[in-house]
């Protein structure tokens, strides 16, 4: 059995999104890679034997995590190619609290000093805050040393993904929102998702197998 089939009680919240959503085995921003086109992605062992949920790339420089994602989350990064790799970074950051704190206070703190109406940045908040929340079962290491990162998890990051959409709706952003939340409010996020998306995009083909 997978870590994150381990982790389907733990995360039973999101086991069933809804009746006409499909079922996850474990958090479903964590444990199901997304397919990108488009953008640059963080170091991962795509040769690695191992699920390949969670593949780290033993040879990257966790030290350099707050800088390298910050860039990714350039303004040409497309939503899908950002939720990736903030589910990297995440994996990566869930090895060391003092990284997981530097990367939530560096994307946090981006998002409040940001231009009105930049929902990108509003956006990679609350997702990345959504992240956390639903990797702390995979965490390598548990104790207070954790304590200020759950501090800053406790209000969600939802709120801060409805802010975003609101600002510049976006139909891979209600996606996003399809994993993070429950029965009719992830429905509808779904369904606004895939009435916009286009045949052959990222899109579709992250509905299609999820």
């Amino acid at each position: 059995m997978s870590n994150c089939s381990r982790l389907l009680l733990a995360a039973l919240a999101f086991t069933i999104v809804s009746a006409a959503t499909p079922v996850f085995a474990g958090p479903p921003l964590i444990c199901h890679p997304f397919e990108t086109r488009g953008g640059t992605l963080l170091p991962w062992d795509t040769t690695s034997s191992a699920t390949q949920w969670k593949a780290p790339l033993g040879s990257y420089n966790v030290a350099t995590l707050t800088t390298d994602v910050i860039k990714l989350l350039g303004a040409d990064a497309p939503v899908i190619t950002r939720m990736e790799n903030m589910r990297r970074a995440t994996i990566y950051a869930s090895k060391d609290p003092a990284t997981a704190r530097q990367l939530l206070d560096a994307v946090i703190g981006r998002a409040k000093s940001a231009r009105a109406g930049d929902a990108q940045a509003v956006f990679d908040a609350g997702y990345l805050i959504e992240s956390y929340r639903q990797a702390e079962p995979i965490r390598e290491h548990r104790g207070p040393e954790w304590a200020a990162v759950d501090a800053m998890l406790k209000d969600g990051g939802y709120g801060l993904v409805q802010k975003a959409i609101a600002s510049a709706p976006n139909p891979e952003m209600e996606f996003a929102a399809s994993l993070m939340t429950q029965g009719a409010t992830a429905s509808e996020h779904r369904a606004r998702a895939a009435a916009a998306a286009v045949s052959g995009s990222a899109l579709a083909a992250n509905l299609a197998r999820y």
